[in-house]
């Protein structure tokens, strides 16, 4: 899953184009922005809406820890797949047209996902939710860089901004009512099934209003490119999610270690595309600015980090202490909050005067209040209640929203303009493919523990569960720590406002 408040947009490139914006008054446009913003919300809550879910699903379809992890691991995995595939795609035939494929497809995945009968089709439809969402999401960004005029286009993406805000408050406490509510007796099932009106809504206007657009000079499609990276984290993630419940069969170590080789394979073919025609699927070119390299692995590694935290978080509340999707819901509210207003901050005051400092800052901070809610969860075990999990979420949503925003932006500072959109699709690529990983490793930093307990101390599910909480937070200490030595590299002088909401 992503995290509750990073929207996984890619940027889209900012060269000389076609001028297509439209007219100055011509009102249509606002019209094609709500439609594009409605689907990037819609995205952002879905993302966010499943996993306070996880339990009641669980429950249901009578799912393995393993299906379980593929549920959020498969989405994440399949968007980042397919973000900068996506993006060309706009760019070759049109991102109209692959706005409107994208949501369509959406819409009916979550369909799917609605009526899933078993655990096996829900996994398989929100890889195909995953899939759509990454040949849609690229576009909305796009769209509006060619809709709007320049001296418009920072009013839009302030609006665009408190979309994400909105979408990273309300979708977990969205979930929370929809799970709660048991709407028609149908328990998780319309948190997919709320998505149907307002597709088939955004599909209508936006065959209307959305104006046509593409690259004047697009790039080619790199699939042998694509079928190697997905290739390689499907032999790295596959085995990590299902070797706990097969014993760590030999097959899953050759896998992880095979998928080594298969991204060596990828880095040798992306030299060999760039010789060739130019238009490789990664520009490895960027990698020899040291900021990006830094700033590349900063959002894998809290990727990860974020892919951890949040799905034990919620197995964690509800089915160790034994809390309602409600009660949990409302207990990150003010977390989602805290990331919010820091987010603001972070972006308009603070790194624009205090540089790189301000997120190591957020490092720093996050890390403590994961110690705090360390702390309190050995202190308070299964009797800890919502309110005493307040300080330390609101530490922790602090520290995040010092990252979040301005990430993006300080990581681009010293990249080539004419590369910032590859180059920005590709950080939001990959920290979906460290949230994916960081899912992944659920498996052995939460589940593995929590069976261990279990096997040995016969004291019940609550301080089982309290066990695999809590070595999970100390990895995402170890993650944290990691992050701010990383960012010793990215640049330490004072950096522009962002340019685009960092999402």
């Amino acid at each position: 899953m992503s995290s509750p408040v990073t929207a996984p947009v890619a940027v889209p490139d900012t060269t000389p184009g076609p001028v297509t914006t439209s007219a100055p008054g011509d009102r249509r446009r606002w019209l094609a922005l709500a439609v594009v913003m409605t689907a990037a919300f819609m995205d952002l809550v879905d993302v966010t809406i499943v996993n306070i879910a996880i339990p009641s699903i669980e429950r249901d379809l009578s799912a393995t820890f393993g299906a379980i992890q593929w549920i959020t691991a498969g989405y994440a995995l399949a968007f980042a797949a397919g973000l900068i595939t996506g993006g060309r795609l706009g760019d070759i035939y049109g991102r109209k047209r692959l706005f409107l494929l994208g949501i369509t497809g959406f819409t009916l995945a979550s369909a799917l996902c609605g009526f899933a009968v078993n655990p096996e089709m829900l996994v398989a439809s929100r890889l195909l939710q995953g899939a759509m969402a990454a040949l849609m999401v690229p576009q909305v960004l796009a769209i509006i860089h060619v809709t709007f005029p320049a001296h418009e286009r920072g009013k839009v993406f302030g609006m665009f901004g408190a979309i994400v805000g909105l979408g990273a408050v309300s979708g977990p406490l969205l979930g929370a009512l929809l799970t709660q509510w048991n709407l028609f007796g149908l328990e998780w099932r319309p948190i997919f099934l709320i998505n149907l009106p307002v597709g088939v809504a955004g599909v209508i206007l936006g065959r209307k209003f959305i104006t046509e657009s593409r690259a004047p000079r697009a790039l080619r499609l790199d699939v042998v490119g694509v079928v190697l990276v997905t290739g390689a984290l499907l032999m790295l993630i596959y085995p990590l999610t299902r070797g706990r419940e097969l014993g760590w069969p030999l097959w899953g170590h050759l896998c992880m270690a095979g998928s080594v080789l298969v991204f060596a394979a990828f880095v040798a073919y992306e030299k060999v595309k760039t010789r060739k025609d130019g238009s490789p699927l990664v520009e490895l070119s960027l990698f020899k600015v040291k900021s990006f390299a830094a700033g590349i692995a900063v959002q894998l590694t809290f990727g990860v980090g974020l892919g951890i935290f949040f799905l034990v978080w919620t197995l964690y509340m509800q089915i160790g202490l034994g809390w309602s999707p409600l009660h949990a819901g409302l207990t990150g509210l003010p977390f989602s909050l805290a990331v919010s207003t820091a987010a603001a901050l972070s972006v308009q005051k603070l790194v624009p005067r205090f540089g790189r400092k301000v997120l190591q800052t957020g490092a720093l901070t996050m890390a403590a209040g994961v110690l705090l809610y360390l702390w309190e969860a050995g202190r308070y075990g299964a009797d800890i209640s919502s309110w005493q999990m307040v300080p330390p979420l609101v530490v922790m949503g602090l520290g995040m929203g010092l990252i979040v925003a301005p990430l993006t932006d300080v990581v681009l500072s010293d990249v080539p303009r004419e590369h910032s959109g590859s180059a920005s699709g590709l950080i939001n690529t990959v920290q979906q493919m460290g949230n994916a990983l960081g899912l992944g490793l659920v498996s052995v930093v939460f589940f593995g523990v929590v069976d261990d307990h279990r096997a040995t101390t016969p004291t019940g599910v609550a301080s089982a569960f309290e066990a695999g909480f809590q070595n999970a937070l100390w990895w995402v200490v170890v993650v944290l720590a990691g992050i701010f030595l990383l960012m010793f590299a990215l640049p330490k002088r004072k950096v522009a406002a962002a340019r685009v909401p960092a999402a």
